[in-house]
């Protein structure tokens, strides 16, 4: 699968997949995708923050795709606050860096005058954006970071959440649903897990939080260190998982240290029975640039063309969505795409629920109150586990050679979700 280029978008490629002729607006000072609008008060923009460069890029490998197909889908507009609406989508990259992620977030605000903004891809994006949204009373919603680093790492208060932040992702509790069981029917003979957690906002829940669940449940998390991204070496971690005789291993590196981690720990003899990675090994670009090594490698799917949901926009299914993209793009789904797809859903439904949608007050209340059914599922914005919070469950999948693309994923344990098909075995990462 061919990956957005170092550089970012070309031109040429943002027009081709955004299908929109060169006469519309398409790249501003500071760059970005602009959708079809007019500068009239009946344009609702929405603002959209993605890693589209960087180590943090294969987030955001749908990001044109996605624009396009919501564009398409409110082409004739909607109806909100009782007069007839169009939007216009404003993107912003981060490079995958959290100061650029606070600087662009700053221009859509104060200079593109968005209405909503979404973000999406780890805490270095969505806790940037979500402060500088916060902060400015601007309404906001994020996906794919674990809560407790959006929340936590927010300073945000029990009981109360935020006023203007919204976030549907999952937590420690739902990769301790996602990888437990599959520890378990792992056949090994010690508790001992190594974790390979470095020292970042992502990694540092995992350690805080899903350590203490390990240890709760039974097993003993095998702390490698908390190292600084963008390690070269790691021959300190892998002797001691070695000398721990860990035969499970989890991590949240960035997607480039763990490709690295990986091909020395095999290069070194640590190879584990089963490996369930989390933050890596989620697109199908990271499958490809591990070669051989991919295989059988475990993680949390929270989003698949196998599982039974729809867009609440169109109709359309996971499946249908994933195929499109493909159709579209020439490329292999990634679970990326259904939640960047839900951040609109989410975004445009709050518009159509208020009463005003350029009050920015009622529209934040709207996301906070929300329950929607949507292509990223069931989507609870009141059931917490904090306020303006929304849970999802993922499932354990695990990395084959495909058939029309060179890898793709088979979900081998929905213990947390029985709603999504089981569609292989569970197999030993390294028989």
């Amino acid at each position: 699968m061919s990956q957005t280029p170092p550089g970012g978008f070309s031109r040429r490629s943002l027009i081709k997949a955004a299908g929109i002729g060169a006469a519309t607006p398409l790249l501003g000072a500071c760059g970005g995708l602009k959708g079809a609008g007019t500068s009239d008060s009946d344009v609702l923009k929405i603002g959209y923050v993605s890693p589209q460069t960087g180590p943090l890029a294969g987030f955001a490998s749908a990001d044109n795709f996605v624009v396009a197909q919501i564009q398409e889908a409110m082409r004739n507009g909607f109806t909100a606050g009782g007069k007839k609406r169009t939007i216009e989508i404003i993107v912003k990259d981060t490079q995958s860096n959290p100061n650029r992620a606070t600087e662009v977030t700053r221009q859509l605000i104060n200079s593109d005058k968005v209405d909503l903004i979404v973000g999406s891809s780890t805490p270095d994006t969505t806790n940037p954006v979500a402060d500088q949204c916060e902060a400015n009373g601007i309404p906001n919603v994020t996906t794919i970071a674990p809560w407790e680093a959006w929340f936590n790492g927010r300073g945000g208060k029990t009981g109360e959440g935020f006023k203007y932040t919204t976030l549907f992702f999952f937590g420690m509790q739902q990769f301790a649903d996602c990888f437990f069981p599959m520890w378990e029917r792992a056949g090994v003979t010690s508790k001992n897990v190594a974790a390979l957690w470095p020292n970042d906002t992502d990694a540092n829940a995992f350690r805080n939080g899903l350590g203490g669940m390990m240890t709760k449940a039974g097993w003993a998390p095998i702390d490698g260190g908390a190292y600084q991204n963008g390690a070269t070496d790691f021959t300190t971690q892998i002797a001691k998982f070695k000398n721990s005789g860990a035969e499970l291993f989890t991590c949240t590196p960035i997607p480039p240290d763990f490709q690295t981690f990986w091909k020395q720990a095999q290069q070194q003899g640590f190879r584990p029975k089963l490996a369930t990675v989390a933050k890596v090994m989620l697109f199908p670009s990271e499958a490809e640039a591990l070669g051989a090594l991919t295989e059988n490698i475990a993680t949390d799917i929270w989003w698949s063309p196998a599982h039974p949901y729809k867009s609440v926009l169109d109709g359309r299914t996971a499946k249908q969505l994933a195929d499109d993209f493909a159709a579209s793009t020439g490329k292999q789904w990634t679970q990326a795409l259904g939640s960047i797809y839900s951040l609109f859903e989410v975004a445009i439904q709050a518009f159509k629920d208020a009463g005003d949608p350029k009050d920015r007050d009622e529209v934040a209340a709207k996301l906070k109150a929300m329950k929607i059914s949507c292509m990223s599922g069931d989507l609870d914005f009141t059931a917490g586990p904090e306020p303006g919070i929304a849970i999802q469950h993922p499932v354990g999948g695990q990395w084959r050679k495909g058939t029309t693309f060179p890898w793709d994923v088979a979900i081998v344990d929905n213990t947390a979700n029985k709603a999504v098909p089981v569609g292989g075995d569970l197999l030993p990462t390294n028989a």
